[in-house]
Parts: C-alpha cells; structure tokens; sequence
C-alpha cells in the first residue's frame, strides 16, 4: 500500500495542470494521485481519464482553503501533499520525503527549498528566494527539528515554507489543516498553528519543487491588491507587539514585489 498521496487541487480550466500531473507521474517513487476541485469540467475530467485519475467533487461551497481541506480529508495514506495546479515537482520530491518521514518519531510536516518558474523559464535565485533561504537556515540543523522555539522565531519574522512543497504527516495533525480566514496568508495562518505541536519540521534544503509565478495567481492578485500587507500584518501581530508587526510588515511586504508579473 501507497503511503503517500498527491492531491492536485484543479480549479477550472488551467493549462500548467498537465505539466504538474507529468511531473508527479515521473517520481522515482510511486503515489496515489487524485484530483479534487469545486469546479468540475471537461477539461478536468478529460485529463483525468487520460491520466487514469480519479476526480472528486467538493460537496461544500469551495474556495482556496476548502478544497485544500477537502483533498486533505480524503486521502487515504499517512502522508499527503496538497498539489498546486500550477507548480511542478523534481523526481526526488516523494522518495525525499519518505527518508525523511520514516526517519521522524513524530514527524508533522516536510517541506523543501524551491525555484520559480517564470515566462517558462526555471529561476533558482533572487530576492525573495534569498531571503526565504536564510530564514530557514536554522532548520538545516537536524537538532532543530522538534523546537518549538526556533520553529517559531523563524515564522515571527515571515513565511519561508512554501505551501505545495510540504507532506503533512495526518496521523500527528489536526482533521483541519487551514482556515478560512485569509485570501493568500492562510498557508502562514497553519503553519503558525502547526507550529505549537509536539513533533518534527523535517526540511530539505534541496530544490525539489517549483512554483509558478503569474498575473493569474491567488499570490500575484493579493500582492496587487495589498490584501497581501494586510495579512501579513495581522499575521505579525501574532508574535510580535503592534509597533513591530508595523514596521516587520513594511520590510517583508518590500520583498514579495517580485510577485508581481
């Protein structure tokens, strides 16, 4: 039996979802695929009998934070991965994972460094990358693992844990994973939660995943809006007074610009 499920949340006609679906297929450990959406298609349903995938159909009123919950609660392994339609995964992503997974006593999440795809092309380095990367750095130190502490520090300062690089590890986790509170800061929102738990972060500094940037993404569109800073703000105030989480916001917000396309 499988231990590990990728659920690719398919949000009506996106044409990147082949690519991802071709990149989960060419891991050099086998997953279960699913695809879960709210806005079941043609086109979803015709990719999926290509690819001989099973679709299902979120029974609630949808949106972001939803379907996640929704593809998270239906998966039938241990480990799950919550898929982005448009983003792709390196070979090693699962076999990766499983190490690091089975070599936890408590493992909650895993997660990787990561690249951006932008106009089709791979970017491996720049700003926010850089920035993100040195948050993390601590977590290169396997004594870190099981810290609350640092775990914590690290997101007081900004979210650097990429939401479609991490396997939750279910049987350690809460049955909801996200709320339905924020339009692009709801990954952040969990990991704070996450984050207050017994158990491991396992990180894997190597890049095993991609993320796509584009005018059409929940990201690109909160950072245009601002709703993003607004998040963000409220976000900090979880950790820091008010006075800080103000000027931590103006900082932090200066370094997504390159979000926008």
């Amino acid at each position: 039996m499988n231990k590990h499920t990728f659920v690719i949340c398919a949000y009506k006609e996106c044409h990147y979802i082949e690519e991802l679906i071709e990149s989960l297929l060419a891991q050099t450990v086998r997953s279960d695929i699913i695809i879960e959406t709210s806005t079941p298609n043609e086109f979803i349903q015709g990719l999926a009998s290509k690819y001989g995938i099973s679709v299902y159909t979120n029974p609630g009123k949808g949106g972001i934070t939803e379907d996640w919950n929704y593809g998270y609660s239906i998966a039938n392994t241990p480990y799950v991965t919550i898929a982005h339609q448009d983003d792709t995964y390196r070979p090693e992503y699962t076999e990766t994972m499983l190490k690091a997974m089975n070599h936890s006593d408590r493992p909650l999440i895993f997660f990787t460094n990561y690249a951006e795809i932008r106009n089709g092309e791979v970017v491996e380095d720049n700003r926010l990358l850089r920035i993100k990367r040195m948050l993390l750095h601590p977590m290169n130190d396997y004594r870190f693992k099981s810290s609350v502490w640092m775990r914590r520090r690290i997101l007081s300062l900004g979210d650097p844990i990429m939401c479609p690089s991490v396997t939750f590890a279910k049987r350690n986790l809460p049955d909801q994973i996200f709320e339905n509170h924020f339009l692009a800061s709801e990954d952040w929102e969990a990991w704070e939660k996450l984050s207050r738990l017994e158990g491991d972060f396992l990180y894997d500094s190597h890049i095993l995943m991609c993320h796509r940037i584009h005018p059409d993404s929940t990201t690109t569109l909160a950072v245009r809006t601002h709703a993003r800073e607004r998040e963000d703000y409220e976000m900090y105030q979880k950790f820091w007074p008010d006075w800080i989480a103000k000027l931590l916001v103006h900082f932090y917000s200066k370094s997504e610009d390159s979000n926008n396309v």
